[in-house]
């Protein structure tokens, strides 16, 4: 039987505005540096991968998009079982935009509870990109 390596938390937003245009957000890996300036202050393509870059940390990650099923996978170009899922799904006129990260299992309470925090700080600035660019 397989077993768990990782602690999931999951964050989710409302917002105000068309799946497509959260999915235009949230899929271009170029867009990060305006949702999540604490991840990557700047991203360059690399072949099939994206390098984020944050002061002097570098971190390679392939982005995985289905448009059809609304979802945005940023995993570890290295280990693609690590990283965030995402996804993007329809409420009435506007979405719902669902960010789910992996923690390893011992992860201490407190540091998921900062990072989480984190998380929800670039939950609410998609929204307000989302709804700024929707005319919301």
């Amino acid at each position: 039987m397989p077993t768990i390596s990782s602690r999931a938390e999951t964050a989710t937003v409302s917002i105000n505005a068309p799946t497509t245009t959260v999915l235009d957000l949230v899929s271009d890996p170029g867009q990060l540096p305006r949702w999540a300036p604490g991840v990557a202050k700047t991203v360059r393509p690399d072949g099939d991968d994206w390098v984020l870059v944050n002061g002097d940390t570098e971190f390679r990650i392939t982005v995985r998009v289905s448009r059809e099923h609304g979802t945005v996978d940023l995993l570890s170009a290295q280990d693609p079982r690590q990283g965030v899922f995402t996804r993007v799904l329809p409420n009435g006129e506007g979405s719902e935009f669902q960010f789910t990260m992996l923690f390893p299992a011992g992860a201490p309470d407190t540091a998921v509870a900062e990072q989480m925090s984190v998380v929800r700080e670039e939950l609410r600035t998609v929204r307000a990109l989302c709804e700024e660019g929707a005319g919301g």
